[in-house]
């Protein structure tokens, strides 16, 4: 039956969404009570240290492994004919995608150990365990490994050239796989009747999620079951990912997930260290731990981004758009992850038109092999890539038509009237009014003042420079959760969720949302997740857990009322159509009878009440705004300095003020270091990574930024799930990187400068200027 209507006692001190609300975990966190996957020790655990090729391309020709197993302390020394002797196989990726002449996507398999050849500098060669961390350390450097050195190829440009050295023998070309879409001929008809083509190469190059805290992983094996201590954002789908591995039931694994510092994207699904850590944990028959060093994690975790384009852009006399060709080229690395191929592939194009009614368009875009650590899920995941181009190549067509930017975006926005408004790729947007974003941020920003600071920076000596960007995120992926929830007889509501915290506040924004709906206190809430044997779901990615797993809580809160109004009727001896609900009581309407719901939940067999609902919203969301960004150069030095970034975004209902801000922030944040700092390097000689440690990679600090101006329109709620939610979780990152580059050529204006590639760093200002 349906949950009666729920009435809100507005006097009630407790509180409920949309409403800021200090973080519940920050207290914990600050104390130093956390618990991250390096805090857990188990007794008698050894530890594992993997061995890693220093090599781009090469051929294990032998290992000798004698002195290494009769160190002190080792206990085993593995390779993969150990793994594949004892039938352990390979982590599976989603075969989603073909290659041009229809065959299956092409790359290698993902061995937890390389099968003979090393396809990139820190790929798996072989796996240690000693007593101590130490002393498998020690073991490491007595390993005889001869390797058969390869030629290598980095560049996904060149790696798809006649003649490039190959990756796998199933990709010919190295070419993995590749998707088109649109009307080829109805584009090329469209251009001929342009009035203006616009005409961009770019790289969005390869960025490392540094994360605060690195993988770490602890399995245990006891009663022929696995424990994985470990840090991932898809619990479920990593116990999964370990079953395919071992070919045994997915039940014999049990993935707890602590606290994590930090995910990006980075952190999702299974790594080839957390099975090698179960693998070990059965052989010897006791607890084995892993954990990477910062070195490790720069070579060994997947990277983001690294994606080549070359796109057209037509426009009619009066600057409206007639059709867009865009080719892009994606480097997935040598071994790809599940992520690889379906940000490039299918998230980018999602989103490539953004804002702008498109008539028609033209893409084709291929995945390439190289020899370097794969690409993945990387903050934004294929929408900043498609925002960016976009963006970049509607403000180098206003200037070259030499119309105003803001005027040739409304130009070409789409229309409140033409909502719902189907894409080329046929996804709906269910609504938007991506004008008043524009408007919004103008406003906040002072657009038409900046003519006064620039030149009063102009007496300061400074270069002083805008950008504007305008954008749309699609969140929501995998759009189906579960949720249970436990109503215990000391009035003690658990919640269970598949979804997993990493930071953004997700235990707060729960118990805001549950207390909303079952009128409790917040302190009678508990929020499980990130453990397989109490939740399961697709876990946290694509900005869904408030979209997806907010929407499911809520489901699963009013399915508690349905149940506990025919429990009441039960217990009150009344028609369950007479049960009204308040506070956490059901009450016979207009009398004094009542029961509580932990009362409730003592009556019923083990003194509780357990619910469960799943909740698939009817489509995406599509989160929008937009941002403007004002620095100023040093000519003297080529320096940047930020001065004010402004954000106005439609992110619907908000549930906690002052987390959306934090996300938004840390977005801004990652988007920034993109446009300015961030960009891993390989040699194109040796394949070895030139960016292996924050000495060489750039990360924006915190006093690098100013005070960032956020706002909000909540009055666009997404038409698609219970909350009216859309998602907030990577938007700034979107809207950073072309707002930051587009104030940096504004700045840049009297140097006749088109287009810089990211980073722009301080010398590519400095040589600029110079010179």
């Amino acid at each position: 039956m349906s949950a009666p209507a729920v009435q809100f006692d507005p006097s009630s001190a407790r509180f409920g969404s949309s409403r800021t609300q200090k973080r519940l975990e920050d207290d914990r966190l600050l104390a130093g009570n956390g618990l991250y996957s390096d805090d857990r020790n188990l007794p008698n655990q050894a530890w594992m240290v993997v061995v890693r090729s220093p090599y781009a391309h090469a051929r294990t020709a032998s290992v000798n492994a004698d002195a290494a197993r009769t160190a002190t302390g080792v206990l085993a020394v593995w390779t993969s004919g150990d793994l594949s002797a004892d039938g352990v196989g390979h982590i599976p990726i989603p075969p989603l995608f073909k290659r041009a002449d229809g065959s299956p996507m092409a790359a290698p398999l993902r061995t937890l150990l390389a099968d003979g050849t090393a396809l990139y500098v820190g790929h798996p060669v072989a796996a240690i365990v000693a007593q101590t961390q130490v002393q498998a350390q020690d073991a490491a450097e007595l390993l005889e490994i001869d390797y058969e050195e390869l030629p290598c190829v980095i560049d996904p440009r060149k790696a798809i050239l006649p003649g490039a050295p190959q990756v796998s023998a199933q990709a010919a070309g190295n070419i993995s796989a590749e998707q088109r879409y649109g009307d080829a001929a109805a584009v090329t008809a469209a251009f001929a009747q342009a009035a203006h083509v616009t005409r961009l190469e770019l790289h969005n190059q390869r960025l490392i999620a540094t994360a605060l805290e690195p993988r770490c992983a602890l399995a245990q094996f006891e009663a022929g079951r696995w424990t994985l201590y470990t840090q991932t954002q898809q619990p479920t789908g990593t116990r999964d990912a370990l079953a395919a591995v071992f070919n045994t039931p997915p039940q014999q694994f049990r993935v707890v997930v602590g606290d994590i510092g930090g995910g990006f994207g980075m952190k999702t699904g299974l790594y080839p260290e957390d099975a090698l850590a179960c693998y070990a944990a059965r052989k010897l028959g006791r607890p084995v731990k892993w954990r990477a060093d910062r070195s490790e994690e720069f070579l060994a975790t997947h990277m983001g981004r690294d994606q080549h384009f070359k796109a057209e852009l037509a426009l009619d006399p009066k600057g409206r758009i007639l059709a867009l060709r865009m080719e892009g080229l994606a480097n997935f690395g040598s071994v790809p992850v599940g992520s690889s191929a379906i940000i490039p592939l299918v998230l980018g194009p999602k989103v490539q038109t953004t804002v702008y009614h498109v008539p028609v368009i033209d893409y084709r875009v291929r995945g390439a092999l190289t020899h370097t650590m794969a690409t993945g899920a990387y903050r934004g995941a294929g929408r900043p890539e498609g925002n960016y181009l976009m963006e970049r190549l509607i403000e180098k067509a206003a200037h070259e038509m030499k119309i105003d930017s803001v005027e040739l975006r409304r130009r070409n926005l789409i229309q409140p009237g033409q909502f719902p408004y189907r894409t080329h790729l046929g996804e709906t947007y269910d609504a938007g009014e991506f004008e008043r974003m524009l408007d919004g941020a103008l406003a906040a920003a002072d657009w038409n003042g900046f003519a006064a600071r620039r030149e009063e920076a102009k007496r300061r000596g400074k270069l002083r420079g805008r950008g504007l960007a305008v954008y749309i995120e699609w969140t929501g992926a995998l759009p189906t959760e579960t949720v249970d929830i436990r109503v215990d007889a000391d009035g003690t509501v658990t919640v269970f969720s598949g979804t997993q915290a990493m930071g953004q506040g997700l235990e707060t924004s729960y118990v805001q949302l549950i207390t909303e709906v079952l009128q409790i206190p917040a302190g009678k809430v508990k929020i499980v997740q990130g453990d397989t044997d109490q939740a399961n779901g697709t876990g946290s990615v694509g900005s869904r857990s408030a979209f997806v797993g907010g929407s499911a809580i809520v489901a699963a809160g009013r399915e508690t009322i349905a149940r506990g109004t025919e429990l009441a009727a039960q217990a009150l001896e009344s028609a369950a159509t007479d049960i009204e609900y308040l506070n956490g009581r059901f009450r016979i309407a207009g009398t004094d009878r009542s029961i509580g719901l932990a009362e409730l939940a003592a009556r019923q067999a083990g003194r509780q009440i357990r619910v469960t609902a799943t909740e698939t919203p009817s489509s995406p969301s599509w989160p929008n705004g937009a941002q403007v960004c004002e620095l100023e150069i040093d000519p003297e030095t080529g320096e940047i300095e930020l001065v004010n970034v402004t954000s106005f975004d439609d992110i619907g209902r908000i549930i906690n003020h002052m987390i959306v801000e934090g996300q938004i922030h840390g977005g801004i944040a990652q988007g920034v270091g993109q446009a300015l700092y961030e960009q891993a390097i390989y040699d194109a000689e040796s394949g070895q990574l030139l960016t292996g440690s924050l000495m060489d990679y750039c990360v924006p600090r915190a006093d690098q930024f100013p005070q960032m101006a956020t706002h909000f329109d909540e009055s666009v709620p997404c038409r698609t799930n219970l909350l009216g939610v859309k998602g907030c979780g990577e938007i700034g990152t979107i809207g950073a990187v072309p707002a930051v580059v587009h104030a940096v050529l504004d700045a840049l204006s009297p140097y006749g400068v088109a287009h810089i590639e990211m980073p722009i760093t301080a010398e590519k200002v400095w040589r600029i200027v110079a010179g």
